[in-house]
Order: C-alpha cells, then structure tokens, then sequence
C-alpha cells in the first residue's frame, strides 16, 4: 500500500525522504482501510519510519493484535538536494541533473540523493526478508517509489520503466506468493470507498 495523502497543496514536489504528515484525506484513507483489512487475518504490518508512511500503519493496526513493525529500509527514495522543491524549482536550478535523470531513471540520481537503482538495492532484500518469514498475509505500507521497485521486481521489469506503474495516494496493490520463489501481482491499485467504507 501507498501511505495516504499527505499533499500541502497541489504543487507538484519532489518529497523523497521529507518527513510530512499525512492531510486529512489521507487520515480519511488510512481509516477507511482499517476498517476493511481488519477482517483480512493480517498476520504483521510493515511500514517506512517516515511520518506518512507510519500513521498509516498504526491507523490500520489501531484496535487489532496485528503488530506493526518499523523498517527504515522502507523509507522513499532520498532526493538529496531536491528534496522539499517543486519540479518547476528543480528544472530551474538544476536543468543538466534534471535532464539527465529523465534520460537514465535506473542510474542518475539528484546531489546528495539516491538513484532508483539504489532504491532497488536497499527495498529489495527488504521485501524479500519480509516473504521469506511470512505465514499469514502481510501489509506493507510504503511510498510510491519503493511500491514500484518491489512491483518491478515482483514482474521482471527494468527500473527504468517504474513510471508505467501507477501508484495513487492510499491505493492497495495485491501480491501473491506462488511459492518460496515465485510471485505474481493479483491486483493494482485498488482504492477503498471512504463514503460506504467497502472497496473498489
């Protein structure tokens, strides 16, 4: 899963590591999924340390015996001195890095921070130490770079391609475990209905 929302306004920003708190929107998500996964049997909870990732997870362990357990590993993409700066900031101070980063996702990455190609590195053996021990289902709750380094993973595909793989505010991706060496994605990105509390 995706943390909630946790936009301040609808400027577009590079995040990365930033520690924000989740917006109302997202508190409204993270309870509306509390509501719905309290009946899946979840056996653990995984979450990033970073604020909008963590108070995702407490809101959907709140009331239940499932544990919830804290991996930095998890946390977002570091992006260095991008962090905090909207995309039109960032094309405007640093436009050979920008430019570059766009022509190698997998590799480049903003001063100071990580490529996804380091991502991949620190989320993977992670993600793979979380299914070796699991027993019952398990959440992780991460970010939207993390999210789509273990789906790339999980379907062979190139880094450089994760921008194919959407990942909205509080949205839900489904991965099952074939065996102790095969996955396979059941589903992408399912939203919960916060009105009617069911799931879409």
């Amino acid at each position: 899963m995706r943390h909630g929302d946790c936009r301040s306004d609808q400027t577009k920003r590079f995040i990365g590591q930033e520690d924000v708190p989740l917006n109302q929107e997202g508190l409204a998500a993270a309870r509306a999924w509390q509501a719905i996964l309290s009946t899946k049997g979840l056996g653990r909870v995984y979450s990033s340390d970073l604020t909008r990732s963590l108070s995702t997870g407490q809101i959907i362990t709140s009331g239940s015996p499932t544990p919830l357990e804290v991996l930095p590993a998890l946390r977002e993409i570091d992006l260095g001195e991008w962090e905090g700066l909207s995309v039109a900031q960032v094309r405007e101070r640093f436009p050979r890095e920008y430019e570059e980063r766009g022509r190698d996702l997998a590799h480049v990455h903003p001063p100071g921070g990580e490529s996804f190609s380091d991502l991949r590195d620190r989320v993977v053996p992670a993600f793979q130490q979380i299914v070796s021990r699991m027993q019952w289902p398990v959440l992780i709750v991460g970010h939207a770079g993390v999210n789509r380094v273990i789906l790339c993973h999980v379907l062979g595909m190139p880094i450089a391609l994760l921008f194919r793989i959407g990942q909205p505010y509080g949205a839900l991706s489904v991965l099952m475990r074939e065996d102790d060496t095969e996955m396979r994605v059941e589903a992408l990105n399912l939203k919960h209905d916060c009105s009617q509390g069911g799931m879409l």
